[in-house]
């Protein structure tokens, strides 16, 4: 039986060889929330780009863009993204190419797929617990920083983003209410600020957002509402 933990990750494979996708599709697909591939590195990285995956799974040697390249440009959008090599080549510049990027693991073809599979289950410490589920289909990534809404990107500002921050990191320490002065004085730091610009922020967020995401407790604050 397969960890929760492998039930709850997004996983894509860049891979050009046909049968090995569909090999490894085949054999691990499954413990995984989702298997995505694509057949070489340009479309690997608007695959990422489109699914937000919580690994890569790359081949090195790929048409159009390789596999360290397209590690490379993931590397730039998100710093923390586990990517694991895969290459039937042992030669020594490979594998420094692929320490370079960050890669956090280097398979040789052929490979057991299950060491593959018991490999990724052993990184939870760096990629588990790191997506929080909110009300009304959204969710925030402590890593990225970023919310998202039915697993879909949704684009925030700095300041935006640092509120929710701030409501999250609240909530973890059993605060559930972030009174208006420590929004104020997060998001704004020494500016003298009104509590209608406070509530006009608000109001936006919520309009780019849902009213449901971000409840106002009367006289107290604000408090994130989170999902099930």
């Amino acid at each position: 039986m397969r960890s929760k933990f492998l039930k709850s990750l997004k996983v894509l494979l860049v891979e050009d060889e046909e049968k090995l996708s569909s090999l490894l599709k085949n054999a691990i697909g499954d413990s995984f929330h989702s298997f995505g591939i694509a057949d070489d590195g340009l479309d690997g990285l608007e695959m990422f780009k489109e699914l937000s995956p919580d690994i890569v799974i790359t081949d090195i040697m790929m048409p159009k863009m390789t596999g360290l390249e397209m590690a490379k440009e993931i590397k730039k959008l998100d710093a923390t993204m586990p990517i694991v090599i895969l290459s039937a080549f042992s030669e020594a510049d490979k594998f420094l190419g692929a320490i370079d990027v960050g890669v956090v693991k280097y398979f040789i073809k052929p490979f057991d797929p299950d060491e593959l599979l018991e490999y990724i289950d052993s990184l939870e410490d760096i990629v588990g617990s790191k997506e929080i589920k909110l009300t009304d289909g959204f969710s925030f990534n402590k890593i990225k920083n970023s919310l998202y809404k039915d697993d879909r990107f949704v684009k925030l500002s700095k300041k935006e983003n640092q509120f929710f921050e701030l409501l999250l990191q609240n909530d973890e320490d059993d605060k559930k209410i972030v009174p208006d002065e420590t929004i104020k004085k997060t998001l704004y730091k020494d500016e003298d600020v009104s509590d209608e610009r406070l509530r006009t922020f608000i109001r936006r967020l919520r309009a780019k957002t849902s009213k449901e995401l971000i409840q106002n407790v009367k006289g107290e604050g604000y408090m994130i509402i989170l999902g099930l």
